[in-house]
């Protein structure tokens, strides 16, 4: 069993970035929160925080904070059941979310928890289940729809991406029309390296695998604008670009070439039900934005 005391210090040296704050937060002295950090780690046996500005968890520190947090989670949905008074500190519910999900439909369903904190994680679709897996979120919007062993998997639909450019970019590089040799010499646009949405549809519209030459744009606001500034073509989710479309301002690159992405939401089965009611609103947000 892991002292409570040592616990919320824990946390709160993440919250806070400090163990001056955490102490401040704490009401004690930063010398108590040092004395607790060192017998937690005693106790685990492994380093939990990496000194600096601000303070960063190590993995292990990432694994326990999240128990601390389940466990604050779980006191909340205690106290809900019969009627207590709240905990004074809110719990922390850190999610793993894309984040085009996070532009598009995600944020409204937060509001169906307005009694607790949320620590954000942006991560591609295909790698949120990692921090799943590592155990250092409670829940996730992945791009996989098997369960990550110990959560709960609820499909949600599919996140429609149209390749869009501007019309000068598309006289610009694509005069003869759109094949992989243009493909090849366009300049796309990526989010980062774990972005393949451009790639796929590319092989996807032309049966060839293409090298793409790509800007890197971690935005999703940002592919928008790009875009429309004619600097690169990028998938770009439908909701972002559809009045562009509908206006003028940019075009597809290949007409009725959407690419379709799976979305599921995970969560683990420990706070499951604390987080019902957010599982229910991220479900309902997702009917009304995604394809089914």
């Amino acid at each position: 069993m892991f002292d409570p005391a040592r616990l919320q210090a824990l946390a709160a040296i993440l919250r806070h970035g400090s163990f001056e704050g955490a102490a401040q937060a704490l009401g004690v002295t930063p010398s108590a929160v040092s004395q607790r950090i060192r017998a937690l780690e005693d106790q685990v046996g492994a380093p939990l925080i990496r000194r600096g500005q601000p303070c960063e968890a190590t993995r292990a520190g990432a694994r326990l904070a999240r128990h601390a947090e389940d466990v604050r989670l779980l006191e909340l949905s205690v106290a809900e059941d019969f009627g207590a008074d709240a905990p004074q500190t809110r719990p922390m519910v850190r999610i793993a979310v894309n984040a085009d999900s996070l532009a598009t439909w995600f944020l409204p369903a937060l509001a169906a928890l307005p009694g607790v904190l949320f620590d954000l994680v942006i991560d591609d679709q295909d790698h949120s289940a990692d921090w799943l897996k590592r155990g250092e979120v409670q829940a996730a919007v992945t791009g996989h729809g098997a369960p990550v062993p110990g959560c709960d998997a609820h499909p949600l639909g599919h996140l429609r991406y149209v390749a869009t450019m501007s019309p000068g970019f598309a006289s610009r590089w694509f005069p003869g029309g759109v094949d992989a040799d243009a493909l090849a010499q366009a300049p796309a646009l990526t989010f980062n390296l774990k972005d393949r949405l451009q790639a796929q549809w590319a092989q996807a519209t032309t049966g060839r695998q293409i090298e793409l030459q790509t800007h890197f744009l971690p935005s999703s606001h940002g592919f928008v604008e790009a875009a429309l500034a004619g600097i690169g073509w990028g998938m770009n989710p439908e909701a972002l670009v559809s009045e562009h479309l509908a206006a003028g301002r940019l075009v597809p690159v290949l007409p009725g070439t959407p690419l379709d992405v799976p979305l599921t939401w995970q969560v683990g089965r420990l706070t499951a039900n604390a987080l019902a009611p957010l599982t229910r609103a991220v479900r309902t947000a997702a009917r009304a934005a995604l394809c089914p």
